[in-house]
């Protein structure tokens, strides 16, 4: 099954982090804390966790993030994690990876497991999709 959805971003928060042992890159790492709310056939809101090592002079870097999901997919209510990444040399998207989390469903969304993925059009509009099935 696949569902369609818009989101926005409620809320970013850079949190501290200080590596250990202090390893000094070329990129900066960095944490941020990011509310989201979710319309479509995927409703609700997220939680996630963000990290990346990422320039933003020159907007070259890779992040990883963790959502925690609460919402509606496909009509079906519940909770589920999903994790997500992608590198960028400034201008582009590489080396995309998207998957729910096995055995992080609950209530209706339990069982869900799948892939899926992120997109921001041109007008600025960001766009994510699961292509799931629900054991």
């Amino acid at each position: 099954m696949r569902a369609d959805g818009t989101f926005s971003v409620k809320s970013f928060v850079p949190t501290p982090v200080t590596p250990d042992p202090p390893i000094e890159t070329a990129l900066p790492v960095g944490v941020a804390l990011i509310e989201k709310h979710f319309e479509g056939e995927i409703s609700g809101r997220s939680a996630t966790v963000f990290t990346a090592a990422f320039d933003q002079a020159s907007g070259v870097g890779t992040y990883v993030a963790m959502e925690s999901f609460e919402g509606t997919v496909g009509g079906r209510t519940g909770t589920c994690n999903f994790v997500h990444s992608a590198a960028t040399s400034g201008a582009d998207r590489s080396g995309e990876f998207f998957a729910i989390v096995s055995g992080s469903g609950t209530g209706e969304l339990s069982g869900i497991t799948g892939s899926g993925g992120l997109a921001v059009d041109a007008d600025g509009t960001h766009r994510v999709w699961f292509d799931y099935d629900i054991a």
